[in-house]
């Protein structure tokens, strides 16, 4: 590469930056339609951290998920077209994300890892713990923390994309349904039975944990 196209290459991502915290999401899209698509690169960076926590938390792989999350946005920029702005850009970008992990569990015939996950993307879920000082309490955290990775990791196809979507990214219950293409009645019921699963491992990690310090 030339100095003139360095500079040009530099010119263009300082362009991008620039432009990342001033345009919303749906006023990238326009942009990138009527022909500036490097601007898609905005959208890439502004997303692809909830992506990846929601393919992940699907998939439980992470080289998988770069693989499906590459996909998803080749998807994305493809049918950019397509996007009305019935939903939120994050929303419809999350969707095909979304179907895009269940079209490849679909055809995947291999046992989930259930520490993929946890070994591969230790913050991939915010703590759901009191923050104590103790290395007594900080190792219990530790093993509480990788216990509930697992056991999402280790759900059942139809309710771990519920639960990661609900509980982990936040989405309200007609984002989720939007994104799995289901009714909300069937997110609450998805949600209330993955829930359910979940504390009954937890328990079972708790009655464990007491039992081996006795």
């Amino acid at each position: 590469m030339n100095s003139g196209s360095r500079l040009a290459a530099v010119a263009a991502r300082a362009a991008v930056a620039e432009l990342s915290g001033a345009l919303s999401d749906e006023e990238v899209v326009e942009r990138v339609r009527a022909g500036e698509t490097g601007l898609f690169e905005i959208l890439m960076r502004r997303h692809n951290q909830r992506l990846y926590r929601v393919t992940c938390g699907i998939l439980g792989d992470p080289a998988e998920t770069e693989d499906v999350m590459q996909d998803a946005y080749v998807r994305a920029y493809a049918h950019l077209d397509q996007f009305a702005g019935r939903s939120s850009f994050a929303t419809w970008l999350t969707k095909i994300a979304v179907n895009e992990s269940l079209a490849r569990t679909r055809w995947r015939s291999r046992f989930v890892e259930i520490d993929a996950m946890t070994e591969a993307r230790k913050d991939a879920l915010p703590p759901l713990w009191s923050q104590e000082k103790g290395p007594e309490s900080q190792a219990v955290a530790r093993s509480l923390q990788a216990v509930l990775e697992a056991a999402i990791a280790a759900l059942p196809d139809t309710y771990r994309p519920v639960v990661m979507l609900r509980d982990i990214q936040g989405l309200s219950t007609a984002e989720a349904a939007e994104c799995l293409e289901v009714s909300e009645g069937a997110v609450k019921v998805r949600l209330h039975r993955g829930r359910a699963m979940l504390r009954r491992e937890i328990a079972a990690h708790r009655i464990s944990c007491f039992d081996s310090c006795r």
